[in-house]
């Protein structure tokens, strides 16, 4: 697969990302890199190779999911640097970028 500046503005239209014109030679090196890779896989012999579904053969390793004993709302608000009795109280890191 050829990697050029159209495919390059064509996902990062796709993926709603920008970036500078000064970095569109190192996007076009690390996309080049790894559909290379990709590229290398493909060359393997993956004929009556099982899907693994995980990488051990054990089976039910997890422990069991046992509900188990909670702090109470007043306990944890109690740890919060600021909270309104309720939630906690945490800084705005969203913004709306149309007002």
């Amino acid at each position: 697969m050829e990697v050029n500046d159209a495919l390059v503005d064509n996902l990062s239209n796709l993926a709603r990302l920008k970036f500078e014109p000064s970095e569109r030679a190192e996007i076009l090196r690390d996309l080049q890199g790894m559909i290379s890779f990709v590229d290398k896989l493909n060359e393997l012999r993956t004929e009556g190779v099982e899907p693994l579904m995980h990488m051990s053969g054990r089976l039910n390793i997890l422990r069991e999911d046992i509900p188990g004993g909670s702090v109470s709302r007043e306990e944890a608000l109690g740890n919060a640097p600021q909270s309104d009795g309720s939630f906690f109280r945490v800084p705005k890191v969203i913004s709306n970028p149309s007002k």
